[in-house]
């Protein structure tokens, strides 16, 4: 800029007439070039300050570094922090690096260990090592992350994916993880990349495996209705048998009291004749009906067959 600009002076200083200018005389008209070539020196030697002064210093944004390229000498080894920094202007030109973490999503197909096709997506927070940016930017350049992270989260995914059978990929989500973080954080270090966080963030199977799994689950499923199918139903013969062995004991000991205490039986048909007498009561229907049959006749002779039946047939002496 500053060659250019003294170069329009100079063609302005050859193009001035010699002869000053009409109505003076010959000392006014070197005068008048004189001053002309003083002005223009003067304005090419602002313009040269200017321009040097405008580019011999550079800012350097927060959560950013910068490294310097001499023309001569290559890259320096100075890593520039935040700031006013110095660089002499046209011999050096800074290149500035954002090392604030950035994600990066990769989605691949893999299989797992037994075989089955895997659609796994993960996740990554990197940051370059700040220390390390020249060799970054010598081996790299600006765009390290789009030449080394999708090969590295590739290869790493497919290789930790493979140690893992299909059910275990869920099962053992966070060991899955833990470990492609591990191989991952190894394999970037190698190209001065900090690996901040690993996560996996989508899982999913083939539509073949998926409805293996749903079949399985509904077999499960099935089988378990089954069991408690089979539970309930020997509680309910279990019930059965109790209430089969208490009605058994109950009517040998309504025998047994029989056999011990006549009265028992008329105590019962008391109890009978008082249900009866309750319900026929409450019938808005007149009841004509004989009072042996609806065991009415509590003081009658009915008491006397009764215990004769019972003789004749043994069950008390």
């Amino acid at each position: 800029m500053a060659d250019k600009v003294k170069e329009a002076f100079q063609r302005l200083a050859k193009n001035m007439p010699k002869g000053g200018m009409p109505s003076g005389g010959g000392g006014g008209g070197s005068g008048a070039a004189a001053a002309a070539a003083k002005a223009t020196t003067a304005l090419v030697a602002a313009a040269g300050l200017g321009y040097g002064a405008y580019n011999s210093v550079f800012t350097v944004q927060g959560g950013h570094r910068a490294v310097m390229f001499n023309r001569i000498t290559g890259m320096k080894e100075t890593v520039y922090d935040e700031g006013l920094n110095f660089n002499v202007p046209w011999f050096e030109r800074p290149v500035v690096y954002d090392i604030r973490t950035r994600p990066c999503n990769l989605q691949t197909l893999t299989g797992s260990k037994d075989l089955q096709m895997v659609t796994i997506g993960v996740r990554v927070l990197h940051k370059p090592n700040a220390n390390q940016l020249v060799w970054i930017y010598q081996t790299l350049g600006k765009n390290y992350d789009e030449r080394i992270l999708p090969s590295l989260m590739n290869e790493c995914a497919k290789a930790v994916v493979a140690k893992y059978n299909a059910n275990e990929l869920l099962t053992k989500r966070d060991q899955v993880s833990a470990d492609i973080s591990r191989e991952l954080s190894k394999r970037a270090s190698q190209f001065n990349v900090v690996m901040e966080d690993v996560a996996i963030t989508h899982l999913s199977f083939s539509p073949e495996y998926a409805r293996a799994v749903e079949a399985k689950q509904v077999a499960q499923q099935d089988a378990e209705r089954a069991k408690y199918i089979v539970i309930g139903a020997e509680q309910e013969k279990q019930t059965i048998i109790t209430k089969a062995r208490g009605e058994a004991q109950s009517a040998s000991l309504i025998g047994l009291s029989v056999k011990k205490n006549p009265g028992f039986m008329k105590l019962r048909r008391i109890d009978a004749a008082r249900d009866i007498a309750d319900i026929v009561s409450g019938s808005g229907n007149r009841v004509y009906l004989n009072a042996d049959s609806l065991l009415l006749n509590l003081l009658g002779d009915s008491d006397e067959k009764f215990e004769k039946n019972l003789r004749t047939k043994g069950w008390f002496r």
